[in-house]
């Protein structure tokens, strides 16, 4: 967002009492509208960038304590092969979608999985009882049931992260800056600039979950049996998006 309205007020030279309450009116209105904005988070990865170092999948057990043998996020490697071409490995890096229309949330009997405020697909573990549907329902294979507390596991984009104004630890530690994230709702930020200027493809498109997870770069390295056999392209404009609402 534009700061330098913080110091509008300094930069004037001598005005009317009018105009004085004019500028200080229209300030407060505009720090209103910040403190209004709502962030709808969202990642775009650019397969181009991706070496598959794993950085991001050592990151995220780190960071969120991700027992041993389970994943919130990694990266799938494929040998992809074409006619008349040698062999190429192929890199695609995986998580949870954080769909806004989530096929998790409706399938648990006990309401733990929910939508946050800012996008976010997560599950309260006070009310998890273990039982596998949302694990089943997802189709990014993005779910586990965490064998020491028992209860479904997933990426939450970091939500203890992002609540303080840090990145995600995979975004963090991505040595090739495959993994960008930032605000849907921001038409400046990154991550909307990037789907403005890329063609963009998500996975599954055929499920119609409304994921947050783009990738650039996806169709030239994938077939239909991964990516789906459609590309998606948002609609970008210079308004802010409501993502997710209604949710």
């Amino acid at each position: 967002m534009d700061t330098t309205r913080r110091g509008f007020l300094g930069a004037i030279g001598q005005v009317t009492i009018g105009a004085a309450a004019s500028v200080a009116g229209a300030s407060q209105s505009a720090e209103a509208a910040e403190e209004s904005h709502v962030p709808h988070w969202g990642m775009v990865v650019d397969l181009r960038k991706c070496i598959g170092c794993q950085a991001c999948t050592v990151a995220c057990i780190m960071e969120n304590a991700v027992p041993e043998d389970a994943f919130r996020t990694h990266v799938s490697v494929y040998e992809l092969v074409k006619d008349g071409q040698d062999p190429a490995m192929v890199m695609l890096p995986r998580l949870c979608n954080h769909c806004d229309d989530p096929p998790c949330l409706p399938v648990c009997p006990v309401e733990a999985t929910f939508k946050a405020e800012n996008g976010e697909v997560l599950v309260d573990a006070s009310k998890c009882v273990g039982c596998a549907y949302c694990v089943q329902a997802c189709p990014y294979d993005a779910r586990f049931i965490n064998h020491e507390t028992q209860v479904a596991d997933k990426c939450t984009f970091c939500f203890h992260r992002t609540q303080h104004g840090l990145l995600p630890a995979c975004v963090e530690t991505c040595v090739g800056g495959a993994r960008n994230f930032g605000d849907l709702n921001d038409p400046d930020s990154e991550v909307s600039i990037m789907l403005r200027e890329n063609e963009v493809s998500v996975l599954r498109p055929e499920m119609h979950t409304n994921p947050n997870v783009y990738y650039i770069g996806l169709d030239d390295v994938l077939d239909g049996r991964v990516a789906g056999d459609s590309a998606y392209h948002p609609e970008m404009t210079g308004q802010a998006h409501a993502h997710g609402e209604g949710l």
